[in-house]
């Protein structure tokens, strides 16, 4: 009996050799170089709930950025800049996914995955920040979300995904004033209102620590404010800046989920949380100053966080070091943050060596400064693993297994779910060469493998997603970087599955 796996495999194979014939190239079908080998993993090497999806982004993905309504989000104004992306590139189309979100989704359910983690554009449904509403952009989330009920797919919402609307960086500094706290919970509660009926897990925020440091540490992401020190910013204080965002982030955060358990859980009956990105720090030698190294690595990096959210306050390492540029929560403050998660998402994708380095005291106080690290990638000349696309991307599957049980341990084992793991290509790569992602296939089984034993380990870590769903607008790389398990041609916006979306097919194939 044929499987399907087996005939979109068959289907994959023809397209690479007309493909390959087109360019005059030679491709090798030995059964070694096409073996999908899931590595012994299936849906039975994780509990039977256990879920799987992809994940995507507005921005990223969306296009559409001024069509039915929309209004600018800060990556619309910071892409318009002349020389801030390779090639000038903008989200503006991305990947049409507005217009082709049934197609995305049909392949999903193809690829058999059980979940897709989506953002919602806050500017598409209030274009101003607050007051009047879009409906046009109201509805289509409605269409995307009962699409993906019909395909038997959970929608997983993100709230906000880096990009919140320009109306309100310009009013009152975004995250710089406690007036956001105010905007994303009554933006948030909206939600709750339109989709809730239907969406029942949550994120507020996705990688918040992102926005705080590239947007105000070292500018190189909107709203680009930081000290000259530190990037090429006009305005800004990286010594305070920083600190101020992620406190009013967190307080948006808690304010949100507050008023999701108040009005909406109990009858909606779903799950709230936050994203939080989180690289692996090792300490490159056991002394005890490298040692001390990663764990301030480690609490700058996601103990700012999560550290509130279970025990509410920041990490003792940050109150010694930042000290009166820390800011302090109030007792409601910490009523209201401190259990404020029903579960916390994690991005995993790297891990770097640290090692002490003493403050440089002839630079303003800055973020990245208070850290009192240096990243180190190799150890006795060796690579801490291979490196991706990306320059900050290093292979390491054992730092997701350090990571998963770092939460365990430290943070009293919260539910848990991976919601980004993956690696890049080069953007400009043929579409032979595009599609054979052999590199990915052995990234997702040797990380995956690891997130196994993690379980088998005792944390409660319930559901993965890949990053991503399809190749797409990355940030400040533009269009020069290819994370997608779909190649997606910018030209034409088709889509074409890659090796490893059909190793996820194969790896997630149920029983008969």
């Amino acid at each position: 009996m044929v499987t399907y796996t087996q005939m979109a495999l068959s289907i994959f194979l023809l397209i690479l050799n007309l493909l390959n014939l087109t360019h005059g190239q030679q491709l090798d079908l030995s059964a070694e170089s096409m073996e999908l080998d899931t590595g012994g993993l299936s849906r039975d090497s994780f509990p039977q709930d256990f879920f799987y999806g992809t994940a995507t982004a507005a921005y990223q993905v969306e296009g559409a950025a001024h069509l039915d309504g929309r209004g600018d989000s800060i990556w619309d104004a910071f892409v318009r800049k002349p020389g801030v992306e390779p090639n000038n590139a903008t989200g503006e189309v991305a990947t049409d996914q507005y217009h082709k979100y049934m197609e995305d989704i049909d392949l999903m359910v193809k690829l058999n995955f059980d979940a897709y983690r989506f953002s919602i554009s806050w500017s598409r449904i209030f274009p101003n920040g607050t007051g009047s509403i879009n409906w046009k952009g109201v509805a289509y989330y409605n269409r995307l979300i009962d699409y993906l009920l019909q395909k038997g797919i959970k929608p997983f919402v993100n709230l906000n995904h880096y990009d919140i609307p320009q109306a309100l960086q310009d009013r009152y500094g975004g995250f710089l004033s406690r007036q956001i706290v105010k905007d994303f919970t009554d933006y948030a509660d909206f939600c709750f209102q339109m989709y809730g009926n239907r969406v029942k897990n949550w994120f507020t925020f996705n990688e918040p620590r992102v926005v705080a440091a590239k947007g105000f540490d070292d500018g190189t992401f909107p709203p680009q404010r930081c000290s000259k020190s530190y990037g090429n910013c006009s305005v800004g204080n990286s010594g305070t800046e920083p600190y101020i965002v992620t406190h009013n982030t967190i307080l948006s955060h808690a304010s949100a989920v507050q008023r999701y358990r108040e009005k909406y859980q109990e009858t909606q009956e779903g799950r709230i949380g936050i994203v939080l990105d989180f690289t692996w720090y090792e300490p490159l030698t056991r002394g005890l100053t490298d040692e001390y190294a990663a764990q301030r690595a480690r609490d700058f990096h996601f103990g700012w966080y999560l550290h509130p959210i279970i025990y509410g306050e920041y990490p003792k390492t940050m109150q010694t070091i930042v000290k009166d540029r820390l800011p302090k929560f109030g007792e409601e403050d910490v009523k209201m943050v401190k259990g404020s998660i029903d579960y916390v998402g994690i991005n995993q994708y790297t891990a770097y060596y640290t090692q002490h380095r003493a403050v440089n005291n002839s630079l303003p106080p800055g973020y990245q400064n208070d850290w009192q690290v240096s990243f180190v990638y190799e150890k006795n000349g060796v690579s801490i693993g291979q490196k991706g696309t990306s320059d900050w991307l290093y292979i390491v599957p054992w730092g997701l297994y350090n990571t998963i049980m770092y939460v365990k341990e430290r943070y009293g084992n919260p539910t848990m779910i991976l919601t980004e793991n993956g690696m890049d290509q080069p953007g400009n790569v043929t579409i032979p060469d595009g599609l054979k992602d052999t590199e990915r296939m052995s990234y997702y089984r040797s990380y995956i493998q690891q997130l196994k034993k993690t379980v088998d380990d005792g944390a409660n870590v319930i559901g993965y997603f890949a990053w991503s769903l399809l190749d797409n607008f990355e940030w400040r790389l533009g269009y020069t970087s290819r994370f997608g398990i779909t190649f997606v041609d910018f030209q034409t916006l088709v889509r074409i599955p890659k090796m490893s979306a059909y190793w996820f097919q194969k790896m997630l194939q149920r029983k008969q």
